[in-house]
């Protein structure tokens, strides 16, 4: 049984920071099929189109009937466990920093036989288990066995809690608290276990609609923080930056309609200011300080959450340069997670339908409630997934965008969403 995880004692801050040394992380184009899915939180191997092989590892061809067919489906990943080890002696640095290492040699009920990282609530071999793909801190796909029925602290196992970015015992900042969302996450984060939970406000002389009953929650501390303003930014920066273990940038404007139903640029500048500009202020100043602390103990820096829109992967007209702002956010949420990477900082893009609020109002229901979206951004935390959308109608437009993105930009262009 896994031991819940404590608190650590404050680091001695005489203590040099450790520098992150990451896992292997060299894929081929094939390989990154996994990860792709991993990314996403599903476990899914290639099967032959033509004779229904599973294949693993990763390959070009079909090792039965040599197809090229070979697309990804997902996986149960039940299994047995043959033979497991653990490891004491590494010449890689990262797994050197963490030994002991468990391994295991797992048969897939559907055929193949895979390689995993063992849960520490797995048995000794022979004994039944269930393999999940999830990222390394390296951003690529390695495969877990945990066990049939895991326990309340599961999530608490220390091999498990190098491969996500659980909350708990965390240090928080969620950047716009005025919003239901930013309330939402930073509620969701402090029943989730983090430590402290920072919320920004641009403005604190505004007696906003729930900040108050916020402000309460032991955990909470309000800050100004402005995303459209660079002192404000690098302010908040010099003050906590050192101690923000997971930033969820909730900063966001939003207006409705399309270009030729507003006259001027005055509105979509604004836009950009926000969700494009605000998120370029924002990883300028707190980034480099989540990536110098990305091996410091056992609640390092983790993870940057950026909540951006299902809009940004197809224009909807009727909020169009709300959905323009948010692909350009898009864009650079993806230099983000590349710049982050070296470091093991994850990068979550969490992409929401139209979400219960005031700018939706007219929009008909399925709409994503704003504790249903919190709730999603911490169970990606702790999933250690880095694209998330959650709701009925982002899973619809995910689906429709993947099958074919050029019939759903006509679909959207006739007044369909």
């Amino acid at each position: 049984m896994t031991a819940p995880f404590m608190k650590p004692p404050r680091k001695n801050p005489v203590l040099r920071t450790r520098q992150m040394n990451l896992p292997p992380g060299a894929r081929g184009r094939v390989a990154l099929g996994l990860t792709a899915a991993a990314a996403e939180g599903r476990f899914a191997l290639q099967v032959c189109a033509d004779c229904g092989a599973l294949q693993y590892p990763p390959r070009e061809a079909c090792h039965r009937c040599l197809s090229p067919c070979l697309p990804w489906q997902a996986q149960t990943g039940e299994g047995e466990l043959l033979a497991a080890t653990t490891l004491a002696h590494s010449n890689d640095l990262f797994f050197r920093e963490r030994l002991p290492w468990r391994l295991g040699m797992v048969r897939l009920d559907a055929g193949a036989s895979v390689m995993v990282h063992l849960h520490g609530e797995v048995g000794e071999a022979p004994c039944r288990v269930r393999v999940g793909a999830r990222l390394d801190r390296a951003g690529q796909a390695v495969l877990i066995g945990y066990p049939e029925k895991g326990t309340a602290h599961m999530a608490d196992d220390t091999m498990l809690r190098e491969m996500t970015s659980d909350p708990k015992h965390r240090k928080v900042l969620v950047t716009d608290g005025k919003s239901p969302v930013g309330q939402a996450v930073a509620r969701a984060m402090a029943q989730a276990g983090a430590d402290i939970v920072w919320v920004g406000h641009a403005e604190p002389w505004k007696q906003l609609p729930g900040l108050a009953e916020l402000a309460a929650l032991p955990q909470v501390t309000l800050v100004p923080l402005d995303v459209t303003d660079e002192r404000s930014v690098n302010e908040r920066a010099g003050e906590i930056g050192g101690k923000v273990d997971i930033v969820v940038n909730t900063a966001e404007l939003h207006r409705g309609f399309g270009i030729a139903a507003r006259r001027g640029t005055d509105v979509a500048k604004s836009e950009m200011e926000v969700n494009y500009f605000g998120l370029l202020r924002l990883a300028q100043a707190f980034g480099p300080a989540l990536k110098g602390r990305a091996a410091d103990g056992a609640t390092h820096a983790t993870a940057w959450v950026n909540l951006l829109s299902v809009y940004a992967l197809a224009n909807f007209p009727s909020h169009g340069t709300f959905s323009a702002s948010k692909a350009a956010a898009l864009s650079l949420a993806q230099c983000l997670r590349a710049e982050m990477r070296g470091a093991g900082i994850r990068v979550v893009n969490v992409f929401p339908g139209p979400i219960d609020d005031e700018w939706n109002q007219n929009l008909p229901p399925p709409k994503l409630a704003p504790a249903a979206l919190a709730s999603a951004i911490v169970k990606a935390l702790r999933d250690g997934v880095e694209d998330v959308y959650p709701g009925d109608v982002a899973q619809e437009w995910l689906a429709r965008w993947r099958d074919n993105p050029k019939v759903l930009e006509r679909e959207l262009a006739a007044g369909g969403m």
